[in-house]
């Protein structure tokens, strides 16, 4: 939680708060590698560390966070990578950036990673995965001004969360396998999975979205566009975190996934063309961070091919190599930026003779890159050992592993050459042209740099004392008994991997001596275009959206009537593929007979909505109100069938919603006719009405079907038998509606309210900035009082105002105010046992703001209880969430409820439930989302000055 809540806490800051922003940034990085430091020795104990909350327990899904050996070895490469980051980012971003925006992102980054990494459950993995990716797309696109940083990190986005998606469906594959989403059960499952006959496509879609995520062949060519990123988000994505998520996985899974031919030829071909291409193409880059990476991709490729041998020292080889990589890569982006940083250039053709002006920053680049190169006493010749000598194996008769130690051989030699590319181009030559004399970065920007090629540089002399403990502890989680005997010495005498290892470097240094010259002056790598993913990408892309376009055309309209028709299908389709399945049938319930007064009540509630539906197409006030006559057909009906709590609740939306379509109807455009007369000929309009009839019909007539056959079913066969047993047992209230909104299905209501409170922001956006034609700046109803006033004329009294003549409803109405508030109140305090609640006294407080609205105006809705609409809603949104979040801080699931008797003085014994705060929630946001939609509908502004006079037409955004 620390980079979560650190990463709002930056974002809270203002834009030129530089300083403060790193600080919190520094602090929360590293409070966080203490604390995974402090750990490692309950770990090296042998234990594993579990938290465990329920989420969902009827699906085996709960928020597991686990810490293994190998979870600490990547949550402490997220953290320390990330401090170094952090304090490299402080000198390099520029004083015009606004960098507590590049902090907040980096930190909720962080928290990411963290979160993947940590995650004990599968669900829980697939989660915090597109949650990296989300966070990436930000930090990649963080010059938003810039095209090709918009373009790349749509690119990134595009590609990591499709493969998120898929990543998705195969871990709920794997769940349906072993019966658990737990990660503690899935790793003890490895011959059931492997053996069962979804293995196959689970496979394959965890493979797709782990090479997606690191950048494998075909999919690599986002981690290059992505180098249009700062800097320090290409060091810390591109060898700790972003392309290490994938690697991840598979190290993660590679117990239960691992050992099979499909595992090996898919894995360690993908492997081996990836470390190829990545290394070919690596030597033909002009920018430094071109070359790097593509040398990322070609590294990856190395983990991914030593992951796809399915060897358990091959394993530990990948997880030491992982490893070796985030170290020198991290310090090679950091020199990379510095180069850019004081030249002014990345371009290897302009750079030559750095060293001279920046000895400190070459001598560094130098080490990491020769790391990097794999020289010996450097860590990643350790590494590269250990992957020879596993491509040198034979684990089966087949081509790929025969071509395996001469591919690896060619990739090597090509790592070195573009290794050595990298320091002679940039610090060794003639003086170079820059315009300016670049001279060397401050002593706290080289500082991270300086700590991971030193790291490099004790793996590289010292593997046994630095590194191996904590490649054990990894190797162990993942291996566990299985685990090999290796060693980390740094000499094993004269053996084949040294050859090859010493050939390599020998080729790749005489590859250079010989083709430098021309290497400068190619533009492309050869070959590489013909398999450039991006042109698949392009490609898929095109035809999505050309897809998509054409099913636009197809299918999309501008009138609300035919995508209301298109809904109504699909939910009627909805409801008969269960008829289809299961069959229909009644229950042995006998009907009653039916009452004259309730058969003449739905007579004239049909024929009120026939009449509705025929005003429609002549005048829209008649059918509105006509339609809201319906409404109260179906109160009453509540009523007779014994359900107050439902008519209440109707009636008083029936009541809102019939003043809000009212004033509504002035903003929809003429009759359809008028505006497209040439598409509604009479026999095209009888041929729509036939069909909307027809569908009203089927879809009235199928709910009838329902709803009969529950009604006919005995009451204990239905589900409503337990929310009236456990209604008082289990909630302490009687009213069992209001119980099941505010306790049992608090959680959808939640939801809802959630969704209640966007559409009334949405309405507001959409018309703020709109006035229906003909009206003045005065607004609808103000007018029509004007006009009302002037047509009275020598009926008016000399002397009479406008005021004067409204006065007797205005009186009226603030006469009834604080008689429906009070009302409110007492709905919303017995909600619980009798009918009422939050919904239903929001609704009533709301009638009183329309009241208030109908005499005077917004203005004086809004300065009676000094409404501030979206204040009320924040406020109900936080007190609803609040609630269930309270039950968590004492150990209970989320919005579970409490409930007493406590006896008071003179009142007596008074129930007190935590449901009446949820209630207050929806209570505030119910009223706060009518007000916004009744000043959105009814044009006025949402205005904090009570005492200006005029209101703006179009308010400002920072009113709202």
């Amino acid at each position: 939680m620390l980079p979560l809540m650190g990463s709002l806490a930056v974002a809270l800051l203002s834009t030129g708060a530089r300083n403060a922003a790193g600080l919190i940034a520094g602090a929360t990085a590293l409070a966080g590698t203490v604390l995974i430091g402090c750990l490692y020795p309950v770990l090296a104990g042998g234990r594993v560390l579990e938290s465990r909350i329920a989420w969902l327990p009827s699906l085996g899904v709960d928020l597991v966070l686990r810490l293994d050996g190998l979870s600490w070895l990547f949550a402490s490469l997220v953290l320390a990578i990330g401090f170094l980051v952090v304090i490299y980012a402080r000198y390099y971003m520029s004083s015009q950036d606004p960098v507590p925006r590049f902090f907040s992102f980096l930190l909720a980054f962080m928290g990411a990673m963290l979160g993947l990494v940590l995650s004990g459950n599968l669900v829980q993995l697939a989660f915090f995965w597109e949650l990296t990716s989300l966070t990436s797309f930000l930090l990649i696109g963080y010059w938003h001004q810039n095209e090709s940083a918009r373009t790349s990190a749509r690119m990134a986005l595009i590609v990591t969360a499709a493969g998120g998606l898929c990543l998705l469906l195969g871990v709920v594959l794997i769940g349906k396998i072993v019966g658990s989403y737990d990660l503690k059960d899935v790793l003890a499952s490895g011959d059931a999975i492997r053996q069962h006959p979804l293995y196959m496509p689970a496979l394959i879609l965890v493979l797709i979205g782990a090479f997606s995520k690191s950048a494998q062949f075909p999919f690599h060519f986002w981690l290059p566009h992505a180098m249009a990123a700062p800097t320090p988000v290409s060091a810390y994505l591109h060898s700790a975190t972003m392309v290490k998520a994938g690697i991840f996985v598979m190290i993660r899974l590679w117990p239960v996934l691992a050992g099979t031919d499909a595992w090996y030829y898919i894995v360690t071909s993908t492997g081996v063309a990836t470390l190829v291409v990545g290394a070919w193409a690596a030597i033909f880059q002009q920018d430094l961070k071109g070359l790097l990476a593509y040398s990322t991709i070609s590294h990856l490729g190395i983990i991914t091919l030593l992951l796809g041998i399915s060897s358990p020292l091959a394993a530990v080889a990948a997880i030491f190599h992982t490893l070796n990589h985030a170290f020198f890569k991290a310090s090679l982006f950091m020199a990379a930026g510095i180069i850019d940083h004081e030249a002014g250039t990345r371009d290897l053709r302009r750079l030559s003779g750095l060293y001279r002006f920046m000895p400190i920053t070459g001598t560094l680049a130098m080490v990491a890159a020769a790391a990097m190169a794999g020289v010996p006493l450097l860590n990643g010749f350790l590494s590269k050992e250990m992957l020879l000598a596993e491509a040198l194996e034979d684990y089966n008769d087949t081509w790929l592993d025969q071509a395996l130690p001469y591919l690896v051989s060619l990739a090597l030699v090509f790592s070195v050459l573009y290794s050595v590319r990298f320091i002679h181009q940039t610090f060794f030559g003639p003086r170079p042209e820059l315009g300016h004399t670049p001279h060397e970065a401050p002593h706290w920007m080289r500082v991270p740099i300086e700590v991971l090629v030193l790291a490099c540089l004790l793996i590289g002399i010292f593997p046994a004392i630095t590194i191996g403990p904590i490649l054990g502890l990894a190797a162990h989680a993942v291996l566990g008994d299985s685990t090999p005997a290796y060693s980390l010495a740094i000499w094993h005498g004269f053996s084949q991997p040294l050859f090859l290892s010493v050939v390599a470097l020998v080729l790749g240094a005489v590859g250079y001596v010989l083709f430098a010259g021309r290497l400068n002056a190619i533009s492309a790598p050869p070959l590489v275009g013909l398999l450039k993913g991006r042109r698949m990408f392009d490609a898929a892309l095109y035809f999505l959206v050309a897809g998509a376009r054409w099913l636009e055309t197809r299918t999309g309209t501008n009138r609300l009537q035919p995508q209301l028709r298109v809904l109504v299908m699909v939910a009627l389709l909805a409801g008969v593929l269960p008829f289809l399945h299961y069959g229909y049938s009644l229950g042995s319930r006998h009907g009653t007979v039916l009452d004259p007064g309730f058969g003449i009540l739905w007579v004239i509630g049909g024929v009120l909505a026939i009449a509705g539906a025929w005003q429609a197409k002549y005048q829209r006030l008649a059918a509105v109100v006509l339609v809201s006559g319906v409404g109260m057909v179906s109160c009453i009906t509540f009523v007779w069938l014994s359900a107050p709590d439902l008519a209440l609740t109707q009636l008083l939306v029936e009541t809102v919603t019939t003043v809000l379509l009212l004033l509504g109807l002035r903003w929809l455009p003429k009759r359809l006719p008028d505006v497209w007369p040439e598409r509604h000929t009479p026999a095209s309009v009888r041929v729509r009405r036939a069909r909307d009839l027809l569908i009203a019909i089927l879809a009235g007539g199928g709910m009838a079907l329902v709803s009969f056959a529950v009604m006919t079913r005995p009451l204990p066969d239905t589900i409503s038998r337990f929310f009236i047993e456990h209604s008082y047992a289990d909630a302490g209230g009687r009213n069992v509606v209001n119980v099941i909104l505010v306790d049992f299905r608090a959680f959808d209501t939640l939801g809802e309210i959630t969704v209640l409170a966007i559409v009334a922001i949405t309405v507001f956006s959409l018309l703020r900035r709109f006035r229906p034609a003909g009206e003045s700046v005065r607004g609808p109803l103000q007018q029509r009082r004007q006009d009302a006033f002037d047509e009275a004329g020598e009926d008016r009294e000399p002397g009479d105002t406008l005021s004067d003549y409204l006065l007797a409803p205005r009186v009226i109405i603030e006469w009834l105010f604080p008689v429906i508030i009070v009302f409110a109140l007492y709905l919303l305090i017995r909600g619980h046992d009798l009918p009422g609640g939050g919904f239903a006294a929001g609704v009533t407080m709301s009638i009183a703001l329309v009241l208030q609205y109908i005499a005077a105006g917004t203005r004086s809705a809004e300065s009676r209880l000094r409404v501030r609409p979206m204040n009320w809603m924040a406020g109900g949104l936080l007190a609803a969430a609040g609630t269930g979040t309270a039950a968590m801080l004492f150990g209970y699931p989320f919005l579970t409820s409490w409930f007493r008797y406590l006896d008071l003085p003179i009142i007596g014994k008074v129930p007190i439930a935590t449901a009446l705060l949820f209630d207050l929630g929806v209570f505030l946001l119910v009223v706060g989302a009518t007000a916004v939609i009744l000043i959105a509908i009814a044009h006025q502004s949402i205005r904090t000055p009570l005492r200006q006079k005029v209101a703006p037409v179009e308010p400002a955004p920072e009113q709202i």
